[in-house]
């Protein structure tokens, strides 16, 4: 595996994740994940973070979803990035095409979120959610309306797992392709294999007191979706 890192300094790492790897390993993917990678070539992490299973890893992303990720190369790092997430002082921004037309150009979905009875896999968004419900708050504005689809910007206020995916299902707006949350026929543009979520921009102060901003580019196979709506 090729790691496209876009950034470092003794502090961090901020690579581009591609699609179709875990970042952790877990019960069902023993091998292969990013941070297995990552530890390889940048050995002083496999001691940093508070599991050894997940060294530097301060926030993460699905399997299917591309895009930014910052990983901590040292435990001052480590606890410092923490408390930005925990503090919602780290900006993160993706880009999502969703199933249907969301009419307004810009709003706020505020649902909090617990675990779906059914599903174990799922995270369910207001009604028929159990266990604990936590906050959850996702601000949106449409990028580009589609006949079947709409392209958006999605910030995360919070950072809940599957927030993005469950916020737009709750609105039967689920992202396209998502094959567990856009039911049973998922609505999926014709060549797209994943659900269209893309890690697109972070912006936060580094523990050196640098203000940062990055931004990844739609990779070739959203890209190539895009330019066959339009």
């Amino acid at each position: 595996m090729e790691l496209n890192v876009i950034y470092k300094d003794e502090n961090l790492l901020v690579l581009n994740k591609p699609s179709g790897i875990v970042v952790h390993p877990d019960k069902n993917h023993i091998e292969g994940a990013l941070i297995q990678e990552i530890v390889k070539k940048y050995p002083e992490i496999k001691k940093v973070g508070d599991d050894s299973a997940r060294p530097g890893v301060v926030h993460r992303l699905d399997k299917d979803t591309s895009g930014l990720l910052i990983i901590a190369r040292n435990q001052d790092a480590f606890a410092y990035l923490k408390s930005l997430f925990q503090k919602r002082e780290i900006k993160k921004t993706y880009i999502a095409l969703v199933s249907g037309v969301v009419k307004n150009d810009a709003g706020v979905i505020d649902l909090p979120i617990g675990r779906s009875r059914k599903d174990s896999r799922k995270r369910i968004a207001g009604k028929g959610a159990s266990g604990k419900l936590r906050e959850a708050i996702t601000e949106y504005k449409v990028v580009k309306r589609f006949e079947n689809f709409t392209l958006l910007e999605a910030r995360l206020i919070t950072g809940r797992t599957h927030q993005i995916r469950a916020h737009f299902a709750a609105i039967s707006r689920p992202v396209a392709c998502d094959k567990i949350y856009g039911g049973k026929n998922p609505a999926c543009p014709a060549g797209l294999a994943r659900q269209f979520l893309h890690a697109w921009k972070l912006e936060f102060v580094s523990p050196s007191g640098a203000k940062m901003s990055f931004e990844a580019d739609l990779p070739e196979d959203l890209e190539k979706i895009l330019k066959e709506l339009r």
